[in-house]
């Protein structure tokens, strides 16, 4: 069995098209510290080669929440905004997962593309991975923050901050602030 980049699940080279078996199989996924990947019965163990992770985030739903007990929410006026928001990813699957502590979002940077790999954390050991679309929603979301006495960009959800761009911000031609964008049309 496999599961290829874009999420779907084959047996034998052909793809699994019914929805509610790719579920059931899902529910019985783990990942070992090796990062080999299997399905596990009580009865039955086999090992199943995933490409990148097992699952697609295709859609964020964002909203205010307060989670915590009360406490997570007090404080200062952007501290209440910070702890109020979640960040509520939609699998492939239809599985639901909030960023949070035990959720966390993680962005990869590929070595040969320079583009951005972000993942979220489903179940222990398991990831989805976050789709463009879905990634640029969340680059919208995003403010900067300063952390370990350097400005990152991240995002909010569930009282935790994630850093989604830690690189340095470009620096412009202090002559002419549009230069570089005349490069780009050119």
């Amino acid at each position: 069995m496999r599961i290829a980049r874009d999420g779907s699940w084959y047996y034998q080279g052909s793809p699994i098209t019914r929805r509610a078996l790719v579920c059931l199989f899902a529910s019985v996924l783990k990942r070992e510290e090796d990062g080999s990947y299997w399905l596990e019965t009580p009865v039955e163990r086999g090992r199943i080669e995933v490409e990148d992770v097992p699952f697609v985030a295709v859609e964020l739903n964002w909203g205010h929440c307060c989670s915590g007990g009360g406490g997570a929410c007090e404080g200062d006026a952007a501290g209440k905004r910070r702890a109020r928001q979640c960040l509520t990813f939609r699998t492939n699957l239809d599985e639901m997962v909030t960023a949070d502590e035990s959720h966390p979002i993680r962005v990869e940077v590929d070595p040969v593309t320079r583009e951005p790999r972000p993942y979220v954390t489903v179940r222990p050991g398991l990831e989805a991975r976050i789709s463009r679309p879905v990634f640029y929603e969340l680059v919208a979301l995003a403010q900067t923050e300063v952390v370990d006495g350097r400005e990152v960009t991240g995002v909010w959800s569930e009282g935790v901050f994630f850093v989604i761009d830690d690189s340095p911000p470009e620096e412009l031609d202090a002559e002419d602030p549009l230069a570089s964008l005349d490069d780009e049309v050119a």
